[in-house]
């Protein structure tokens, strides 16, 4: 399997960030990690070795990046409005670098989804939605999609607006719900074992019901708890069903 890490200064987030790709051909799967984690903790947790069939056959070709989720709701020690800010210089740099430097290694006509489990499903769900025109698809595992589970009783405008449970149910503009509705592919999936929150994906996938948004929900079972073997079992098992 053809490995590689780059890294280059970001502009949006003012600091080194590196990424690492796994394949030579496929569709691009960008992996957004869990909490507090960093671009190779997918790797480590035999994510990758998971999915080294659909990689090694050239299906899919897989990305990873570092979270910055400690340099904002996961850090105690900063105002909840600079938090903010810098959840948004995320969202600036996966839009303006990492996608851009995607399609630049795989093909500008490359389809581009992006999957996480835990708190990086509720960042891959957002990043998509609010750029429905440049990532084609989410999957997401294991994940709530209210932030304020993670801002701890803070709510501002840019809550809101990297929110999906909150922001979906007012999404009217035709533009981005003409594209959302073209994916064909969001995938939510959750266990019903322990720390896993399945009332909450049935909460979002009826949100997305309601706004005529096509979906794929999946509520595994009580024997499915809120960790890697979970997600190990879950991703390829979308990958090879779904796409």
């Amino acid at each position: 399997m053809d490995k590689k890490v780059s890294s280059w200064h970001s502009p949006s987030l003012g600091k080194e960030m590196p990424i690492v790709s796994y394949g030579h051909f496929g569709f691009a799967l960008l992996l957004v990690p869990t909490a507090a984690a960093d671009y190779l903790e997918y790797e480590r947790f035999q994510m990758i070795d998971a999915l080294s069939p659909f990689i090694n056959e050239g299906k899919l070709k897989v990305y990873s990046i570092d979270s910055i989720n400690k340099e904002s709701w996961l850090n105690n020690e900063m105002l909840p409005e600079h938090k903010a800010i810098r959840h948004n210089q995320f969202n600036q740099y996966v839009y303006n670098e990492v996608v851009p430097y995607i399609r630049n290694d795989s093909g500008t006509d490359t389809m581009v989804y992006i999957s996480g489990a835990s708190f990086g499903a509720l960042h891959s769900m957002n990043l998509f939605l609010k750029r429905p025109d440049i990532i084609n698809g989410a999957i997401s595992m294991s994940g709530v999609y209210d932030l304020t589970e993670y801002t701890k009783g803070y709510w501002d405008e840019q809550v809101y607006y990297n929110s999906p449970l909150h922001y979906i149910p007012n999404l009217n503009d035709a533009w981005y719900m003409d594209k959302i509705k073209a994916s064909g592919h969001i995938h939510i999936y959750t266990g019903s074992g322990a720390h896993e929150d399945p009332a909450s994906n049935r909460k979002f996938s009826e949100v997305l019901w309601n706004k005529g948004i096509w979906h794929d929900l999946g509520i595994w079972g009580e024997d499915i708890n809120h960790d890697w073997p979970t997600w190990r079992a879950m991703l390829p098992h979308i990958i090879g069903e779904k796409f």
